[in-house]
């Protein structure tokens, strides 16, 4: 009787006897015939990829077995989803693919095809691993098996072993540089919105001069999916954006490839729910088939494959696959969300195993006469015997050993490589470009135009941007039409709808866009309107954008400048929910940049850098500008001007370059008694407190921080030495704001003065005038002032 488990060895047995009983045909095909009549398929594919199947299966039984005595950190999860190999054999081996945890067929199938063809470029320039252990016991004049091969990627990332090809250790993601798999985090549907950015950016990439993509022209992109996450909110706005990419009739060659249990088995979903809902998605094509029928898969997948490559438009392949080594209780056999059961968990659990796809594809095997039961059950023994072996070897390579080879990954640092790109710019653009310079200007450069304000600023460090890169594209929701406060309105007119363009509103799927198109080459600078929008879609960046070199090993790169408007107006709004002042959510995310320019005189500079990093180290950077401050002209009566800074022409930009993570101080009186430490809205408030100070004969130095993560930390605290009395003046909210950060850096940096932190509310921010009493103030600036110089 069927139990509520299906084991490993109840698998294996299952296996054992279902081939065994198979019968011997009476006539036999030739490996180069079809496989059964009509198939496209050959013998020889059939058999090829029967190895990938039997090494994916191989590879979730010995991962359960070094589970069994805690030496595995991840169940691959693969049994029953083995037909992924035929996906990969539909495709060709350059087209980039990102994959869920469970493909692992494809990923035997794609190492497999890749060994067969010329040696792959690595798309990043970056060299996959090394060999070590007993891999590198080969010679080269030793051809290695590549399945053997995949199986110890694949093994090294169960066991965490620092030689696993693409993240070192670090995580369990499928993926290496020279196989075209882009790592992903495996959590639900987030790599989806960069697959289509991806697929977009190769397109894009092709019709732009001066970009080298790593991909070939015609190359498509496939994403794989389990059904259990189809209706996750990034796969919706990832699915919902393709639609709309072929609505515009715009190219974008994706294939979405959904794995699903079975009919109606993703958890809580009822039966025919992902195949109606997928059919009916405006502007992707469907085809559906048998993902445990090897021939069924292939052909569909071909098929599918080569109506995106040709057409350059998306497509779903929705594939019915089955999960074996699981619970079939936690399954859908029992009620879910109110959506009443099928079947009972016996009667799926006999379902699932009589589609067993290696015993699918051994039967065609037999019926083709290409091999006999007996044979293939020795070749699964065969198989299983050497990634049993891998898993013995892999069981004694080094793990990550200390916290700083973990990180080491993590938003790279080369400062002088940084400042020499903003060099490299300047005299280009003093140089060889001055003329398309003055004319992407009109012939009136902004340096000839006098005092600018942020706004006017940061729209004319865009135009620089898009001149000195070629591949750097400006988009976002409303680019163009109201052109964001008026920074980016005339930018579409300069550059052209290929560099600066509309998206959908929706903030994944601009971020998405943008994280797809820095792989493919380009230099994304998306929009989004408001912080708190941002927060709709911040597993993009601490999901996907800022793991990537953390998946990777520092390999792979998706270079990302977001700009986003945020904080306080600074005077009562009624647009009060998008004033979101929150940042936490950004400065927790491990090697995420988060710049706040606050003068005029620092945002070209500042964006400058964030553009620079993104070049030379592939930095994740969110370029947040105080909406309070666009238009400002004044600091401390009307009409004084004294906000507004003029922009620096091109041969300054080198002496002028604001190295990320380095505050600004700005010396009030003699500077002696009072340090003050701010950031955005802050900075003006502080400033114009600080001068009134000095008429009471108080001497303050107020210290932009500028770099909000990483925080310029041996600045502050050398300011901070430097009076002996600190006031925090953090816009942000008392719990979880900024403030908390540059206290705990106070004190890890052996600060002993006086300090006092002024912050906002633990509040959202309320309508009108309201919104003043949850808000910092410049009367509150000044109790906390004189309360500290009372000290």
């Amino acid at each position: 009787m069927l139990g509520r488990v299906t084991t490993p060895q109840n698998l294996d047995e299952r296996f054992r006897d279902a081939v065994t009983a198979l019968s011997r045909p009476s006539s036999r095909r030739t490996p180069d015939e079809p496989v059964r009549d009509g198939a496209d398929l050959t013998g020889a594919q059939a058999r090829q990829l029967f190895d990938a199947q039997l090494t994916s299966r191989h590879l979730d039984l010995a991962a359960r077995w070094l589970r069994s005595f805690n030496e595995g950190f991840h169940p691959v999860g693969a049994a029953g989803r083995e037909g992924s190999a035929a996906v990969a054999a539909a495709l060709r081996a350059d087209d980039p693919a990102l994959l869920h945890e469970r493909s692992v067929g494809f990923y035997c199938a794609r190492a497999a095809a890749a060994a067969r063809t010329s040696p792959a470029t690595v798309p990043t320039g970056v060299a996959p691993a090394p060999a070590t252990g007993a891999a590198a016991d080969e010679t080269d004049d030793q051809p290695r098996d590549p399945f053997v091969e995949a199986a110890r990627d694949v093994l090294r990332s169960v066991v965490a072993s620092a030689s696993e090809a693409m993240s070192g250790g670090r995580h369990q993601a499928l993926g290496r540089a020279d196989l075209h798999i882009v790592p992903t985090t495996s959590a639900a549907a987030g790599h989806l919105p960069r697959a289509v950015g991806l697929a977009f950016g190769l397109t894009r990439s092709d019709e732009l001069d001066g970009v080298d993509c790593p991909w070939p022209t015609d190359a498509i992109v496939v994403a794989s999916v389990r059904a259990a996450a189809i209706d996750h909110a990034d796969a919706v706005a990832a699915l919902n954006t393709a639609g709309q990419h072929d609505h515009a009739g715009q190219r974008l060659p994706l294939l979405v490839v959904c794995e699903d249990d079975g009919p109606g088995r993703a958890a809580g979903k009822p039966t025919g729910w992902i195949a109606d809902m997928l059919r009916s998605r405006p502007g992707l094509r469907y085809t559906a088939a048998d993902g445990c029928d090897l021939v069924a898969t292939y052909e569909a997948a071909a098929e599918a494959a080569a109506w995106v490559r040709e057409h350059r438009r998306p497509a779903v392949l929705h594939l019915s696959m089955v999960a074996l080594l699981r619970r079939a209780g936690a399954e859908p056999g029992r009620a879910a969300n109110g959506i009443p059961a099928a079947r009972t968990p016996a009667d799926r659990l006999a379902e699932d195993l009589a589609r067993d796809p290696l015993v699918d594809t051994a039967r065609l095997l037999v019926e083709a006469g290409l091999a006999g039961p007996d044979e293939l059950v020795a070749r699964y023994d065969e198989v299983g015997w050497q990634v049993r072996k891998v898993a013995e070897e892999v069981l004694g390579e080094p793990k990550l050993t200390t916290a700083a080879e973990v990180v080491a990954p993590l938003a790279p640092r080369r400062p002088v490589r940084v400042a020499r790109t903003v060099a490299d710019a300047a005299a280009r653009a003093a140089g060889a470009g001055a003329a398309a310079r003055a004319a992407a200007f009109g012939g009136r450069v902004p340096e000839q135009a006098g005092p600018l304000t942020l706004a006017q600023t940061v729209s004319a460090a865009l135009t620089d941007a898009l001149l000195a890169a070629p591949g750097a594209l400006v988009f976002g929701d409303a680019v163009t039409a109201r052109g964001g406060y008026g920074i980016t309105g005339n930018l579409r007119e300069r550059f052209g709808p290929a560099r600066v363009f509309d998206t959908p509103g929706d903030e994944t799927s601009v971020l998405g866009l943008g994280l797809g198109a820095g792989l493919a080459g380009l230099l994304p600078i998306p929009q989004i309107r408001h912080l708190a929008h941002l927060h709709h879609a911040a597993s993009q960046l601490r999901g996907e954008a800022a793991t990537l070199p953390f998946l990777s090993a520092g390999g792979l790169r998706n270079p990302l400048v977001v700009r986003v408007a945020g904080f306080a107006h600074g005077q009562p709004s009624g647009e009060h929910v998008t004033d979101d002042q929150a940042v936490a959510a950004l400065r927790d995310v491990p090697g995420l940049v988060v710049a706040v320019p606050v003068r005029p005189a620092d945002a070209a500079p500042m964006l400058r850098s964030c553009l620079a990093a993104a070049a030379v180290d592939g930095s994740v950077c969110v370029y947040l500008e105080p909406i309070g401050l666009y238009h400002t002209r004044d600091l401390h009566q009307p009409g004084d001007n004294e906000w507004l800074s003029p922009y620096a022409p091109p041969r300054d930009w080198a002496a002028g370059h604001v190295p990320i993570g380095r505050a600004r101080t700005y010396l009030v009186g003699a500077g002696e008694d009072l340090t003050m430490l701010t950031f955005g809205n802050g900075v003006r408030m502080s400033l114009r407190v600080a001068a009134r100070l000095a008429e009471e004969g108080y001497g303050a130095r107020v210290v932009d921080l500028r770099w909000l993560n990483p925080l310029p930390i041996a600045d502050l605290v050398r300011e901070a030495k430097a009076t002996g009395r600190v006031l925090i003046v953090d816009e942000t909210r008392r719990s979880g704001g900024v403030g908390e950060g540059v206290l705990a850096a106070l004190v890890d940096g052996g600060f002993e003065g006086a300090a006092r932190r002024i912050a906002a509310a633990d509040s959202f921010i309320p309508l009108g005038p309201a919104a003043q009493h949850v808000l910092i103030g410049e009367d509150a600036i000044t109790q906390g002032a004189h309360d500290l110089l009372a000290r």
